[in-house]
């Protein structure tokens, strides 16, 4: 991080403009594999997109923007829970990140399997080639190991690939899939679902739709991770609110369009699976006489999951060593590869990918084996969330002299209403995940076994790191870690031998802290 970051100068001119910072939101955020699921409520998946839109994203991105500019050290969610709560809620909140990523994985990996499938020259045999679960499982593990042999070859290569892939892989075909949509509606094309205002309003009293709905909340997830630009931009408490609010009228106009589309162009038996994006594809491109640009897009989509896959094996398990450096995990996985990333932690999380895929791919059916992973890692990003709602709430009383260069608009009730607002909306979205979708009765038994699988699942890996935190030992800690210790946390939330920090540091200290950060950034880069 540069020294700008931490706290611009005056001279330092503006490095991104809020349409830039808007649009590198957008990238950061907007992802395919989500549209397909949702289609299958028709028009009225736009309420449930706008709806996350106003209590969740925009929430998430203020409340980040003061979190990243207050309290700029190494750690993201870990420094926040634990400048709030201490090292313990901290440490939940890191290793639920990591675990939440390593059950996304094989769910994105699949979407880019089924991509790969219809990349051949005839649809029949590409749809059967789709449902094998040995081909799925084989290309989920070929694509992932791949991704982490580019991430383990340092920030330049996967970068690279990340922001490249990005345009490739997402861009394009998001533009393509809206173009396809207007045009099949303006050429006469036939609309699978009711084009009027009372299929626009969902059914609220559906215990299972909440349930499905309830996921378009983490279609929105990653908006934190872009919050460390926020003193980029010029004049910062006016210009990042209008950012996030263009990325999320932006990101949400890009998935209510994408969606419809699906819908318009799939039959509504056949949406709510895997394959339905790819149908869409097939289907338009074949009205349209141009079966010939399907494979095209379809090998587009798996070059965007891979560029996510790497920067997400790269980010989460660069924190996470972070944090083991501090004392918080064995010396085992503190160590590095010649080119600065953390390989051990790199090829544990790839073996419990690995063992998820296989879970994943085997279950009698891969529909509702997705719909139970893809609840449980939202369930697990949400409890992140609140954690960290909870942590800028209540960072307003513990540190209120803290410096934030950004603040949540409206003072201590702005931060109230609108980290509140997004605290409440992450609490239902939660609740809703643990009831179980009609659709969820084929494959898996029954609703019961359903919920008891997902709580039982979620149980096992929130009690996880809170074993491991009690079991770590004063020799983990690193003397060359740079993650500082908790202001005024008490002595047992830090490891042995960290100095002791006031709560409250003096204008003197505050300084002092600050020139030591920016030449530690200064160092890194």
């Amino acid at each position: 991080m540069a020294s700008s970051d931490v706290m611009p100068s005056a001279k330092s001119p503006a490095k991104i403009t809020v349409v830039g910072l808007a649009m590198l939101n957008i990238v950061a955020v907007l992802s395919l594999d989500g549209p397909p699921t949702e289609a299958e409520y028709g028009l009225s998946a736009a309420f449930f997109y706008f709806f996350a839109a106003a209590f969740f994203l925009i929430p998430v991105s203020l409340v980040a923007a003061e979190l990243t500019t207050g309290w700029p050290e190494k750690g993201g969610v870990f420094r926040w829970a634990g400048e709030a709560f201490g090292a313990r809620w901290g440490f939940l909140a890191i290793f639920l990140l990591i675990a939440q990523v390593t059950i996304w994985f094989p769910l994105v990996l699949t979407f880019a399997a089924i991509s790969l499938a219809y990349t051949g020259p005839q649809a029949t045999v590409d749809a059967k080639l789709s449902g094998n679960q040995l081909y799925v499982l084989l290309s989920v593990l070929a694509v992932y190991w791949l991704a982490t042999a580019i991430a383990a070859r340092g920030v330049a290569a996967f970068t690279r690939i990340a922001k490249w892939g990005g345009i490739v892989g997402t861009i394009i075909p998001a533009a393509a899939l809206v173009t396809l949509g207007v045009a099949y509606l303006i050429s006469g094309g036939t609309p699978q679902i009711q084009l009027d205002w009372g299929a626009a309003i969902p059914d609220l009293s559906s215990l299972n739709n909440l349930a499905l709905a309830a996921s378009i909340f983490l279609f929105y997830s990653g908006m934190e991770m872009n919050a460390v630009h926020v003193q980029d931009v010029k004049n910062p408490d006016r210009g990042y609110p209008v950012a996030i609010l263009i990325a999320a009228v932006g990101t949400a106009s890009i998935l209510i369009l994408g969606t419809l589309t699906i819908a318009f162009v799939v039959p509504r038996s056949e949406t709510g699976n895997t394959q339905s994006l790819l149908i869409t594809f097939i289907n338009a491109f074949h009205w349209l006489d141009l079966s010939w640009a399907t494979p095209i897009l379809a090998l587009a989509l798996a070059i965007g999951v891979l560029a996510g896959i790497v920067t997400w094996v790269a980010g989460p398990s660069t924190a996470l060593q972070a944090v083991a450096k501090a004392g918080y995990l064995p010396p085992f996985y503190q160590s590095t590869n010649k080119n600065g990333m953390p390989i051990r932690i790199m090829l544990v999380q790839a073996a419990a990918v690995s063992s998820v895929a296989v879970v994943f791919v085997f279950m009698p059916s891969m529909e509702a084996a997705f719909q139970i992973l893809s609840q449980l890692a939202g369930l697990l990003y949400l409890v992140v969330y609140l954690i960290m709602f909870a942590s800028a709430i209540y960072l307003r009383y513990r540190q209120p002299d803290r410096p934030r260069p950004y603040r949540v608009p409206g003072g201590l009730v702005g931060m109230w209403i609108i980290g509140g607002a997004g605290f409440v909306a992450s609490a239902l979205a939660l609740a809703s995940s643990l009831v179980p979708p009609s659709q969820i009765g084929i494959g898996i038994g029954s609703p019961t076994l359903y919920l008891g699988l997902l709580i039982g699942l979620a149980v096992l890996i929130i009690t996880t790191p809170l074993l491991l935190y009690a079991r770590r030992k004063p020799h983990w800690r690193d003397p060359a870690s740079e993650v500082a210790p908790f202001a005024g946390a008490p002595r047992g939330d830090r490891p042995s031998g960290t100095p002791t920090r006031r709560l409250r540091p003096t204008a003197t200290e505050a300084a002092a802290d600050t020139d030591a950060e920016a030449a530690d950034a200064d160092a890194d880069e």
